[in-house]
């Protein structure tokens, strides 16, 4: 079964015409030629060949869009929405962390006429500083609105209010009109319980990102059937990024209700990595999502070498060694090893240390770009994946004291000299500054078994 968010908001619960925020923390296709790290990491390509719908910075954002019968002939337009802690102002309050934020939807019919319209206020409250911190989908915020079948311009805004920042994304979608025998499009949900009327709230939390964990829990894709005389089967199929078939069967409803639900269960480490297709129904009537399985949720990377390839300069740990000698047949198993080994807190949802390591890494590669190779594979990306933000940076190279950048940590007692020797801005740790980076590796490795 899914696993419960870490933090809930009360006034969230699965009401979705309620709405608020709150928290959760076989083959292996190869990357597409010419992939870079950089696009590896972009998860804004990645959900906008999934068909979401993104924001960048400086407030980036990810949400899904889904629609389902409403009371008499209107449908439920359900906008799901992911933020990541990180990308909010948090500041002190008592004993726990506040960030306050603004949700603006618009639906514009495409034809004329009036728009519908939503704003909330929300609150995210987390209970220590790390939280604030987490790179993953740590806040969810679903709304619902009722809307008379046709065509219309979305827009979402999502506005930090403690630093005023704003992230908007804009999209056309059909609420379609699901009259006798039609069915929902597929969702993947977080949990869902059933309805039996159209005019029943919508108990549902949907997944926005589509993201799956290789190796994680039960995966769930929910669908409504609308109006069904009797007993039906409609086709459902999964497709891996191969076309391949992975899945062929049936979901089953058992008719006479105004509404009727399902959901479909798989285990995501039953499919391939990469990107995953669910079809409900066929010819005209089929509808279908997008998804992908990754070896995480909140870093979609879904190639095993590649991922190995990333991790060299995680903790050296005998489990990391596991994983690089590791056979195609037991990757599965040694990763679910090397996850568990690895996390520092069982009881999240989240491992926390991989988490670190791939916002670390994310930032360096964004941050070093200009020395001719990927950031994260320079000599300062390095040492920020290892071990974070330097305390004191010094930046002689634009004055005449020579090109070099020294960088200080307080807590490991270690002062670095980056030096640029040959004047084209490629800054390499000095031969001492490298050996002291390797005496603290090693000391912090002893300490962390």
């Amino acid at each position: 079964m899914p696993r419960t968010p870490p933090f809930v908001a009360a006034t969230a619960a699965l009401l979705l015409l309620g709405c608020g925020s709150w928290g959760r923390v076989g083959s292996q296709p190869s990357v597409q030629q010419g992939e870079t790290l950089t696009q590896i990491l972009d998860l804004s390509a990645v959900y906008k060949r999934l068909g979401r719908l993104t924001s960048g910075a400086p407030m980036p954002f990810v949400a899904e869009v889904a629609f389902y019968g409403g009371a008499g002939d209107s449908t439920l337009a359900v906008v799901a929405l992911s933020l990541e802690s990180r990308n909010l102002a948090f500041q002190k309050e008592g004993d726990a962390f506040v960030a306050r934020y603004r949700v603006d939807l618009t639906l514009t019919p495409t034809g004329g006429g009036p728009a519908v319209t939503r704003r909330q206020e929300q609150t995210a409250r987390v209970g220590s500083f790390a939280e604030t911190q987490r790179g993953d989908e740590s806040i969810l915020y679903q709304d619902g609105l009722t809307v008379a079948p046709g065509e219309y311009r979305l827009t979402l805004q999502v506005t930090d209010r403690g630093a005023g920042k704003t992230g908007q994304a804009e999209a056309t979608y059909r609420a379609p009109r699901f009259g006798p025998g039609s069915f929902s499009a597929p969702r993947l949900s977080y949990r869902a319980e059933g309805r039996t009327s159209r005019g029943a709230p919508l108990r549902v939390i949907l997944n926005p990102r589509g993201t799956l964990a290789y190796g994680g829990d039960t995966a769930a894709a929910y669908v409504e059937a609308y109006g069904l005389t009797g007993p039906t089967a409609i086709p459902v199929i999964l497709r891996d990024m191969r076309d391949s078939v992975i899945l062929d069967d049936s979901l089953r409803f058992r008719g006479g209700r105004e509404v009727e639900s399902v959901a479909l269960r798989f285990a995501p480490d039953s499919a391939p990595l990469g990107e995953l297709r669910i079809i409900v129904g066929s010819g005209a009537t089929a509808d279908s999502t997008r998804a992908v399985v990754s070896f995480s949720q909140g870093w979609v990377v879904t190639n095993f070498e590649d991922m190995v390839g990333l991790l060299r300069y995680f903790r050296p740990s005998p489990a990391l060694d596991s994983l690089r000698k590791a056979a195609p047949e037991d990757r599965a198993k040694v990763w679910k090893q090397f996850y568990r080994s690895t996390d520092p807190n069982s009881a999240t949802p989240t491992n926390e240390a991989l988490e670190q390591y791939f916002a670390r890494l994310a930032r360096a590669n964004q941050r070093f770009r200009d020395e001719g190779v990927q950031g994260w594979r320079t000599d300062r990306g390095e040492v920020l994946v290892r071990l974070g933000e330097p305390d004191e940076i010094f930046d002689a190279s634009p004055a005449s004291e020579g090109r070099l950048i020294r960088w200080g940590f307080t807590n490991y007692q270690l002062v670095l000299y980056f030096v640029d020797e040959t004047g084209f801005g490629r800054f390499r740790l000095s031969p001492a500054s490298r050996a002291e980076l390797e005496r603290v590796i090693a000391r912090l490795s002893r300490q962390a078994d």
